[in-house]
C-alpha cells in the first residue's frame, strides 16, 4: 500500500468517527496545552529574575560583612562577624587594577517630614559612585557628588515614590526637609528604577554615607557594591577584593564576597528546576490522553471489525494492518499537540497581557517537546489496538465475530 493511500484511508477512518475524533483531539490538545503554558509561565519567572539582576548593576561583587558558614555549637549556626566593615575597606579596594567603582551602603528607616506631610522611608548612605555601579537614572537634579566620603552634607536624592508622596506636584529640588532629627536639602529626584530584588529605589530617600552613619550612630557598612572593569575582570577584581580586605583585616577571612553571575547561576539552577518540574506536571495530561487514545482506539477495532476483515480478505498483510492503526494515532497526536500548541501560544499571549510585569515566553524546547512527547505517547498506546486489529482473523473479522 503506497504511504498516500495510507494517509488517505487514515483520513477517512477518523472524519468517519467525528464524535470519537473530537474527543481524542480534546484530551490531546489539553495535555499540550498545558505543557506550553507551564513552561512559558516557568521561562517568564526565569526571565523575570534575569532581568532584577540586571537592574542590580553590571560585573558587581557584593561585599557583605561575616563568613557565609556555619559554626559548631547551640542554634542559630550562622558564623558571626569578627569586624565590621567600615568606610576605609570600602576606599581601599580602589588600590585593585581590576575594581572600576567602590559604593560603601548603610542602611537604615526614618521618618521624612516637609511641611507636615511624613512618610517612613529606607534611608540609603552611600556615595556618589551609587549612581554608577547601580546604573541610576534622574529624573530631576542632580546625584550626589564625587567628594570625601568622611564628610557629612546635609543634602538628599528622593525616589520617584517619595518624592509623590511628600510634594505631589510641588518642586521637590531646592527645598529642605527633615530625616528623623536632622534637615536636608534635596537636589534631585531619581527616575522609575523600579524594584530590584534589594531595594525598592522609588521609596528610598539616598544621603551620604557619612551622613547617613551618623543619623544612625552605625560606623559600619551594611554592604560594599564593587563593580569590576568588566564582565571578564569579576574573577579577578573578587579575589583582588578578597585579599585587599585581608590585608586590612589582620588575615582574618570575615567577609563574604557573592558575585552577581554566582547569584544568577544559583537562581537559574533553582527556576530551571522549577520550570522543568511544572511542565513535568503538564506533562502527566499527555500521559493521560494517551491512555484515552489507547481506550478509544481499542473500542474502534470492536466496532471496525468487518472493515479489517475486508482488508484483510483483499491482501491486507498484518504488518499493513498494524500500521495504519499507528497511523491513526500518529495523526491524531499531531493534530492533537498543533490545537493545543495554538492554544497554549494564545493562553500565554494573554497572560502576558493581563501581567505585563512578567516577561512570559515560550521556549522552543517546549514546543518541540510537547510535539514530540505526543506523539510518541499517540504511536505508544496506539500499539495495543493496532496489534489486536492486526492479529484478527480475516473470516471471523467479516463475520462480525
Amino acid at each position: 500500500m503506497r504511504t498516500t493511500d495510507a494517509l488517505g484511508f487514515a483520513t477517512v477512518a477518523l472524519r468517519g468517527y467525528p464524535v470519537r475524533t473530537l474527543l481524542m483531539l480534546a484530551a490531546m490538545g489539553i495535555g499540550v496545552t498545558a505543557v506550553v503554558v507551564l513552561s512559558s509561565l516557568g521561562e517568564g519567572a526565569r526571565r523575570y529574575v534575569a532581568h532584577q539582576f540586571d537592574a542590580l548593576g553590571t560585573n558587581l561583587v557584593t561585599v557583605i560583612p561575616g563568613r557565609s558558614e556555619t559554626t559548631g555549637g547551640p542554634p542559630p549556626l550562622l558564623g558571626t562577624t569578627p569586624r565590621d566593615l567600615t568606610l576605609d575597606d570600602a576606599l581601599s579596594l580602589y588600590r585593585s587594577p581590576a575594581v572600576k567603582d567602590v559604593a560603601p551602603l548603610t542602611l537604615g528607616a526614618a521618618v521624612v517630614n516637609w511641611r507636615g506631610a511624613q512618610r517612613e522611608v529606607t534611608v540609603l548612605g552611600s556615595t556618589g559612585a551609587l549612581a554608577r555601579v547601580r546604573d541610576l537614572a534622574m529624573q530631576r537634579g542632580r546625584f550626589l557628588e564625587l567628594t570625601d566620603p568622611h564628610r557629612a552634607a546635609p543634602v538628599c536624592v528622593l525616589g520617584s515614590q517619595t518624592r509623590e508622596a511628600l510634594f505631589g506636584h510641588h518642586r521637590a529640588v531646592g527645598e529642605w526637609l527633615e530625616i528623623a532629627d536632622r534637615r536636608f536639602r534635596v537636589i534631585g529626584v531619581l527616575g522609575e528604577k523600579g524594584q530590584s530584588l534589594t531595594t525598592d529605589f522609588g521609596d528610598t530617600v539616598i544621603v551620604p554615607v557619612a551622613s547617613a552613619q551618623a543619623m544612625f550612630d552605625a560606623p559600619s557598612l551594611f554592604r560594599i557594591l564593587v563593580q569590576a572593569r568588566s564582565r571578564a575582570a569579576i574573577p579577578l577584581a573578587e579575589a583582588e577584593v578578597g585579599r585587599i580586605l585581608r590585608e586590612r583585616h589582620d588575615g582574618e577571612d570575615d567577609v563574604t564576597l557573592v558575585t552577581q553571575d554566582a547569584m544568577l547561576e544559583a537562581f537559574d539552577e533553582v527556576l530551571g528546576a522549577l520550570a522543568l518540574a511544572v511542565t513535568g506536571i503538564g506533562a502527566i495530561s499527555l500521559l493521560v490522553a494517551g491512555i484515552l487514545i489507547m481506550n478509544v482506539m481499542l473500542v474502534a477495532v470492536s466496532q471496525r471489525r468487518a472493515e479489517i476483515g475486508l482488508l484483510k480478505a483483499v491482501g491486507a498483510s498484518p504488518r499493513q494492518i498494524l500500521g495504519l492503526f499507528l497511523l491513526e494515532s500518529a495523526l491524531l497526536s499531531l493534530a492533537g499537540a498543533a490545537a493545543g500548541i495554538a492554544a497554549g501560544l494564545a493562553t500565554a499571549r494573554a497572560v502576558a497581557a493581563a501581567f505585563p510585569a512578567l516577561p512570559v515566553a515560550t521556549p522552543a524546547w517546549a514546543l518541540i517537546a510537547a510535539t514530540a512527547t505526543a506523539l510518541g505517547l499517540g504511536i505508544l498506546f496506539g500499539i495495543l489496538p493496532a496489534r489486536r486489529a492486526a492479529r484478527l482473523d480475516p473470516v471471523e473479522a467479516l463475520a462480525g465475530r
